[in-house]
């Protein structure tokens, strides 16, 4: 056991991080800027990015997946949404930056309040969208500052030891679990290009690329993707830009002679060179400013408009559908098997949120179909698991005891399809609060899986469902409700979204996956969220005037009867829930040794 078992009283921080920024700014004063932005993304506008591009963290030591940092002479600040609000001010310290909590306190406005006239701040236009340095540019402007594109990222400059980009080989994804091949894929985006009267589109998104070329690879961590640009013409042909390193005689040869094999290193140049007087489309929301400057240097007419694999991508094909299907049940089992082993080991004492991550993960592996897993377990005993994207360390390991509950939220990468789950577990006895803020949020999950609604329908107009029995009582939570799952891909994926915030305007369509992640979270105290994965599908209403759509839910796993405080639940949703667990038992019950059957049956019993 971990001698850090029991979480320490003081913030984990890195303990480097005052000598790396007093560094960055003797660099940036030797560039003559007075400020530099550092933002958590990389060159193709990840989410999750590789160790390469992890700027901010090596800045700051903060670990989540979404932030960024303004580094100014005498001040700097780091800025978290909601997820992170606990999360960032444990890890980055107070006395070196100011906290800014999104979308309330954004950077914009805080660098609005600190420069002055003549300031130069520097951004890598390799890492902001157009959008995003216009934005900035004008409100620099009119403070009489500059917003200042810096050729090399000075942060990179600093960082001594930064580790070089993957040179993994990528390899084709097969077309049984793609279930369309890559030269159709090309023809579909030829076809759109012809209607808008677009040359060629430029695809900088690492998830929509593999997509399109089926194609995956192993450079960043829990997501399958491979680096490389692409740019698919209006004839049906395409460049890839990959580094020569990733490429294999197999790959070769599944991409053939319609995709012409460039070096990643030349995708700049390319797009000065090779595009005078032609129209190309290109997404202002995915591609880096970088990318629209080059082209227009080079006399290419900008068509600003969304990538053409993101919504194609997004609406799930049969195989597609079918490869979730399998891999949802194949995680379910193995997860269920966690259950049965941390009911019995729990209560001991003698485990810890890093020993049962890794518990969780030998059960995926059994499976002998895991790849990797889709994130990061998110392992949370008693108040870390109020933490949203808590990340367990060595430094945070806390023990898991008796009379507290346990979050866990985790996915697997599978070939056939991603997973992402989540439970919340009463270790012992739990409280009668603890019952009854679970169970609001179970009403929440439940009226969500029962939702009917007209096409058309977003996933913000949705939101509201699963927060409304908290609302009743005063209670939220500060994250969105769902989010796009891809296909072996990435495990957050656009367009769609069910939340109140962040533009989640998308219409939901068949075939899209969501999750479905109501939660609750008592800083200091606990956390909630039990999440499952849902598939829209058409419903097929008697006497409807219009289309209608359900979500089918995807995931099996059996929700902790120990902490359902029943007399808040309708006679529906006791009905959904005994429904739910019946159905669970069906599926994995045949999956799991005998020994894990047996409380199988226990933990699926009817509710009463």
């Amino acid at each position: 056991m971990s001698t850090a078992s029991l979480a320490p009283e003081a913030p984990v921080r890195d303990k480097d991080a005052a000598r790396r920024l007093a560094a960055l700014r003797t660099e940036l004063a030797r560039r003559g800027l007075q400020g530099f932005i550092v933002p958590l993304t990389d060159e193709h506008r990840s989410e999750y990015v590789g160790a390469y591009a992890q700027r901010l963290a090596w800045l700051t030591g903060f670990g989540g997946s979404a932030g960024s940092a303004v580094v100014l002479a005498e001040k700097a600040a780091v800025f978290t949404d909601g997820r992170y609000t606990l999360q960032v001010r444990d890890q980055v310290d107070g006395a070196l930056y100011d906290y800014g909590d999104l979308p309330a306190a954004p950077p914009s406005a805080w660098l609005a309040g600190q420069v002055r006239a003549g300031d130069r701040i520097g951004y890598d236009p390799w890492l902001h969208t157009r959008d995003e340095v216009r934005e900035l540019g004008a409100l620099l402007a009119a403070k009489g500052a500059a917003l200042v594109a810096i050729a090399d990222n000075p942060v990179d400059a600093v960082w001594t030891d930064r580790p070089a980009p993957s040179l993994a080989p990528a390899a084709p994804h097969p077309l049984a679990h793609a279930g369309k091949a890559h030269e159709e894929k090309l023809d579909d985006i030829a076809a759109w290009l012809a209607r808008r009267g677009d040359d060629a589109a430029i695809l900088s998104a690492l998830d929509s690329i593999a997509w399109t070329f089926n194609i995956r690879g192993s450079d960043v961590d829990h997501t399958p993707v491979a680096l490389s640009y692409a740019i698919a013409k209006a004839d049906g042909t395409a460049d890839l830009f990959i580094a020569p390193e990733k490429l294999t005689d197999e790959l070769r040869a599944h991409l053939g002679n319609r995709v012409a094999l460039r070096d990643r290193d030349a995708f700049a140049a390319a797009l000065e060179a090779d595009y005078r007087g032609k129209r190309v489309a290109v997404d202002p929301e995915r591609a880096v400013a970088a990318i629209f400057e080059r082209l227009e240097a080079g006399g290419a007419v900008i068509d600003p408009v969304r990538d053409p694999a993101v919504l194609a991508k997004a609406i799930k094909n049969p195989a597609e559908i079918a490869g979730h299907d399998a891999a949802q049940l194949r995680d379910g089992a193995a997860l269920t098997r966690f259950l049965h082993w941390i009911g019995i080991e729990g209560p001991k004492g003698t485990q810890t949120e890093l020993s049962a991550a890794d518990r969780l993960r030998a059960f995926r592996a059994e499976t002998g179909a895991l790849v990797d897993l889709s994130f990061d377990t998110i392992s949370g005993a008693g108040p870390n698991g109020a933490i949203v994207h808590y990340r367990v360390t060595p430094e945070t390991d806390r023990r898991i005891e008796p009379d507290m509950l346990y979050l866990v939220d985790s996915g697997g990468q599978y070939r056939d399809g991603t997973t992402d789950i989540t439970r919340t577990l009463a270790i012992g006895t739990p409280t009668a609060e603890m019952r009854e803020r679970f169970t609001l949020v179970l009403k929440g999950h439940i009226a969500l899986a029962r939702a009917i609604f007209p096409a058309g329908t977003s996933g913000g107009q949705l939101d509201t469902l699963a927060r409304r029995a908290l609302w009743e009582r005063g209670l939220d939570y500060a994250h969105g409700t769902g989010h796009g799952v891809g296909s072996f891909l990435s495990v957050h994926e656009g367009p769609q979204r069910i939340a109140t915030f962040g533009g989640s305007t998308e219409p939901l369509r068949p075939g899209m996956i969501c999750s479905n992640e109501p939660g609750y979270y008592k800083t200091g105290g606990y956390g909630i969220r039990i999440e499952n994965l849902v598939l829209v599908e058409e419903r097929a209403i008697a006497g409807a005037e219009k289309p209608m759509l359900g979500l089918r839910t995807l995931s099996f796993v059996p929700i902790d009867r120990a902490l359902v405080e029943v007399s808040l639940l309708s006679p529906e949703e006791r009905d959904w829930l005994d429904a739910y667990h019946a159905e669970t038992l069906r599926r994995v019950a045949p999956l799991v040794p005998e020994e894990v059957q047996g409380w199988l049956r226990a933990a699926c019993a009817p509710i009463g």
